[in-house]
């Protein structure tokens, strides 16, 4: 270690922490410690690596200080953020970006120098009379073509904790790093506390120096904003994947299990509330990640791996009905973190968990009773942290370093009245187009008018870091790294007839055993103008061997008939956004004429809605 840097860690730091730094042998390492140490003026810093004793101490550090509360259920602990600090802050979430350097007009930017010394500012001396954690996790399985070494420092006990759950044990893997190779760095601090939450609101700050693969985090404790590897990462995997030639996604990975034993690999991109947990989650599938995926081309073939190795989830509506594999875990003992729901006696209990909640209890805002109509029981973003290997579905290809072969990629949206509930793309460019054309339907659960349609590309619009008309064309010429490109499904739980559903809430597991199918080339198609459909022939049988349903063919005629004036309206609103997006790339303009020929060629013969009995 370079003197200077011993200089400042020794007077704070134990001989063990120093022997844990010195080990790794990278300066680079060091130096971002000590000017964070020189900085945040914490009176202790403890160095982790990689041993279970060290994992256990830090659980215990976050109860000891109050960050967790230990629940009646054995290894079940309750985490509460303050109430102004309950989900993402877009707002204050920023790329620092240097002078003469220019992102999409659409991401939140400001000036790298300016912010820095903001920053700087903020963080002189948060951490006085705190410990800072030093930690090591690896994004990807560890000793892996996927793996991205990172380093995290913190003064949160819980954000450790979290990320133990949530990733990989990365201490052993930085060792494999060069002195000059590549790591993602995070600095976070909870800031001003009161009740072991952060007060100071208005200097809440979560920036990204993506020069530097660097996070900051500063007056907040909410996972999404503190939990740097998780979606702030993922802005920083998608400017590396851009500069090495893969891919970094918002998707889950699946297993589908198929006649004779056979498990087909799926991902899929779905905006919030369009069925990503729940497709991830399917009873009698298997489950690799629910959340964030990196896909590379090995051997012509697209190799995906989950990026973490836990599930920070949504809770509210979490129930046994709908959700048996989650629900079972949050309701057995072992280690899980719930956070922000509503607690009486060391019990949890959410909205939409399917009882009776508690008349009265403890919640993110206080003491909470029934007659207090204003505050939710729990909070809307209430959540919790487990493990996937606690899943009892959970894949036994989790954790490969090798990763696992797609067979197919799959894109869902929300909407009422456009797209049939599963279709498969022509081709590797009109796949594309559907993921870049996925749109998010507001529900009447939702404050503001019902039925707003929000553009959201691959699910992925919140966390681009770079235009959306690059990220689109690397989508797109990924494809020619292969010679065994997944098939692209596109899919749509959400249709309406009369105001009720058309889809059933497992209806879902149907479609997916469909994808499974064709991918294998067993089932044939119907070809439409938005994609290759399914022929009712097919979906009869498979709900009846998987649900024991009998599926009429008026339930596929209302489902699958084609809606012309819709998608053409559809085409028109995509087609305007990328009219005014800087260098759109041409074969997803070509995709979106070829679609709008097909649709209004089958108008012009067959009227404004087409069964598709008459295809």
């Amino acid at each position: 270690m370079e003197q200077k840097h011993a200089d400042i860690l020794t007077e704070i730091t134990d001989a063990d922490s120093l022997a844990k730094l010195e080990a790794l042998g990278n300066d680079k390492a060091n130096e971002f410690i000590a000017d964070a140490v020189a900085l945040c003026k914490p009176s202790k810093v403890i160095v982790c690596n990689d041993d279970p004793a060290d994992i256990a101490m830090i659980r215990q550090a976050s109860i000891d200080n109050c960050e967790e509360t230990p629940l009646a259920m054995e290894g079940h602990t309750l985490h509460f953020d303050g109430p102004s600090d309950q989900a993402r802050d877009k707002k204050v979430t920023k790329y620092l970006v240097p002078e003469g350097e220019h992102l999409d007009e659409k991401l939140n930017c400001t000036e790298r120098q300016g912010g820095l010394a903001e920053l700087r500012e903020i963080f002189d001396g948060a951490m006085a009379g705190r410990t800072m954690y030093v930690r090591f996790f690896c994004l990807g399985p560890v000793d892996s073509q996927f793996s991205i070494s990172c380093l995290q420092l913190t003064d949160s006990a819980y954000v450790c904790h979290s990320e133990d759950m949530l990733y990989r044990a990365g201490y052993e893997q930085f060792k494999r790093i060069s002195p000059d190779g590549e790591f993602f760095r995070y600095l976070h601090t909870a800031g001003r506390m009161e009740n072991n939450v952060s007060v100071d609101v208005d200097k809440r700050r979560i920036y990204m120096d993506h020069t530097q693969n660097t996070v900051y985090s500063t007056n907040t404790q909410y996972a999404g904003n503190t939990v740097g590897l998780k979606k702030l990462s993922l802005r920083l995997a998608i400017r590396k994947a851009d500069r090495e030639g893969w891919l970094a996604e918002h998707m889950f990975i699946m297993g589908v299990n198929g006649p004779n034993d056979r498990v087909t690999y799926i991902a899929g991109a779905f905006p919030s509330a369009c069925g990503k947990t729940s497709t991830a989650m399917l009873p009698g599938e298997t489950i690799v990640g629910d959340d964030l995926a990196y896909f590379k081309a090995i051997d012509g073939k697209a190799i995906a791996v989950n990026v973490e190795s836990g599930i920070f989830g949504i809770i509210a509506d979490v129930n046994a009905e709908d959700d048996p594999v989650i629900f079972d875990v949050l309701t057995s003992p072992g280690e899980v973190i719930f956070g922000n729901v509503l607690v009486k006696d060391g019990v949890p209990a959410w909205m939409g968990m399917g009882v009776d909640l508690p008349a009265d209890g403890v919640n993110y805002q206080g003491k909470w009773t029934s007659d207090m109509t204003d505050v939710n029981p729990s909070h809307k973003n209430a959540r919790y942290t487990v493990r996937i290997n606690s899943l009892a579905n959970a894949d036994v290809k989790a954790d490969a370093p090798e990763g696992v072969e797609l067979g197919a990629i799959v894109y869902g949206g929300r909407d009422s009245d456009i797209s049939v509930p599963v279709q498969q793309s022509y081709d590797w460019a009109h796949g594309i187009m559907i993921g870049a054309s996925l749109e998010s339907e507001t529900t009447a659960a939702t404050l503001g008018a019902e039925g707003v349609r929000t553009f959201n590309p691959m699910s992925n619009m919140d966390f681009l870091s770079m235009p959306l008309s690059q990220y689109v064309g690397n989508n797109l010429d990924f494809a020619t790294k292969l010679t065994d490109q997944p098939m692209i499904f596109g899919v749509n739980y959400f249709l309406k007839k009369d105001g009720k559903f058309l889809n059933g809430k497992l209806d879902k597991g149907i479609w997916v055993k469909w994808m499974e199918l064709r991918i294998h080339g067993e089932v044939d198609a119907i070809a439409a103008p938005t994609g290759l459909i399914p022929r009712h022939e097919d979906l009869a049988k498979l709900f009846k061997q998987y649900r024991d349903f009998d599926y009429t063919e008026q339930m596929y005629v209302d489902q699958f008939t084609i809606r012309i004036p819709e998608n053409l309206a559809k085409l028109d609103r995509i087609g305007e956004i990328y009219a005014n997006t800087p260098d759109t790339p041409e074969a997803l303009t070509d995709a979106m004429d070829a679609q709008r020929k097909r649709l209004t060629d089958l108008q012009a013969a067959k009227g404004d809605y087409v069964s598709p009995l008459d295809l």
